[in-house]
């Protein structure tokens, strides 16, 4: 990544301190993550140690997810006030957040500290994929992008697992001093390492908030990358919701084993941003895209034929999940170049765009499952994903980058 070299206090830093920042800035994604997701499986634990019923915990995670949607309020603020200072800020409410949920073990802190955790991604995520797309050259920002999604993977398979280990042999409270510490460090070491970016803001664009909005808006290839990732979410959701309760009924598998699953996913979400990371540029963004969306459509539709025996239905989960993720991570490597003289407000939009996604996948992924079993969750999910793919060939069309490849 030579090419990445330019002289200069305020131009692009080598290669080596770039792939330095940014690794520091994936681990720094892992510990948001884990916050975020950790939660989940350890809400009975959460419960006890709190003295609340598990609805209270549930509910907490809502107060999670609902940061997702708040995202595009902090886009505007990356692209105006520096994508370094917008990660340290993200940072610092995790460490602050998590810090006050260990040292304060009362349900009222819990809270505070989960939405912190929440919003500290919300804020870091758009800023440090605006910051990858401001410095690695569109050639290669499959390859930036797909590295730091290992952060995703990287929160289940790693970062879940070890909070379990430490709430099983410190308590509850482990996970939440662990955690802001290591934002805290994270903080430290993103201050010391990324450069400040005075001079790169004056290229961005200095429009207010709603003038920025307003022209996202006018966009056709904001509008179809919003659909998208509207769609996209709401398909996979309406599986994700329902897919243990399906290998618990047709199956009858304990808790332990869906765990089991759960892991089956974790390594497809790995694959898709390894594919990314390591195909994506090679065939062209646009060319990737599409292809996923096609995969993930088939992968839908054919679940309910193939997952007749255990083993089929796992693979067939591995597979669905992959083309997802694939897709996803490599679709946002592409929305980094749409407006780059506003890539955090841009990223940030179609992240909320995503939340909203996932709360209506979540929402009829039940009454779907319901209605007509796996084969009715199928069909829904891979009419929706062929939404998706029109959606955002519509707002595709005609548009155009440098370097990349034509689909």
């Amino acid at each position: 990544m030579s090419d990445l070299s330019l002289a200069g206090r305020t131009a692009r830093p080598t290669a080596r301190n770039l792939t330095l920042q940014l690794g520091v800035a994936t681990l720094a994604r892992i510990f948001l993550n884990t916050a975020r997701r950790f939660a989940y499986p350890f809400a009975p634990a959460l419960s006890r140690g709190l003295g609340v019923p598990l609805t209270a915990i549930t509910s907490l995670v809502a107060v999670n997810q609902v940061t997702g949607v708040l995202g595009p309020v902090f886009g505007p603020l990356g692209d105006r006030w520096g994508y370094r200072r917008m990660m340290l800020a993200g940072l610092a409410m995790l460490a602050v957040g998590m810090s006050l949920g260990g040292l304060l073990p009362m349900y009222g802190t819990v809270m505070l500290a989960l939405f912190l955790a929440g919003m500290g991604k919300s804020v870091f995520d758009p800023a440090v994929q605006a910051y990858a797309g401001e410095r690695v050259p569109y050639q290669r920002r499959g390859l930036a992008i797909g590295v730091m999604e290992f952060a995703w993977a990287g929160s289940s398979l790693l970062g879940i697992p070890l909070a379990g280990l430490l709430i099983d042999r410190l308590g509850w409270r482990s996970p939440f001093l662990v955690l802001g510490g290591l934002g805290l460090l994270g903080t430290v070491a993103l201050w010391s390492l990324m450069p400040g970016d005075g001079r790169r803001r004056q290229e961005r664009d200095r429009a207010s908030g709603l003038q920025i909005w307003r022209r996202l808006s006018g966009e056709r290839a904001v509008l179809g990358a919003w659909g998208f990732g509207l769609l996209l979410s709401v398909a996979n959701d309406n599986l994700f919701v329902v897919y243990g309760a399906w290998l618990e009924d047709a199956f009858g598998l304990s808790t332990v084993a869906l765990g089991t699953a759960t892991l089956v996913i974790g390594a497809a979400e790995l694959l898709g941003e390894g594919l990314t990371a390591s195909l994506a540029d090679r065939i062209g963004l646009k060319r990737a895209i599409m292809a996923g969306l096609a995969l993930s459509a088939m992968s839908y539709a054919l679940l309910p034929q193939v997952g007749r025996t255990l083993p089929l239905a796992l693979a067939g989960l591995f597979v669905t999940f992959l083309t997802f993720e694939f897709t996803i991570v490599t679709a946002f490597s592409l929305f980094t170049e749409i407006l780059p003289g506003a890539r955090a407000t841009m990223i940030s939009s179609v992240a909320a765009a995503t939340s909203v996604g996932r709360v209506i996948g979540a929402l009829i992924g039940g009454p779907v499952w319901l209605a007509g079993g796996l084969a009715a969750t199928g069909i829904v999910s891979a009419a929706i994903t062929g939404l998706a793919l029109a959606c955002l060939s519509w707002g595709l069309r005609g548009w155009r980058e440098g370097h990349e490849k034509e689909a």
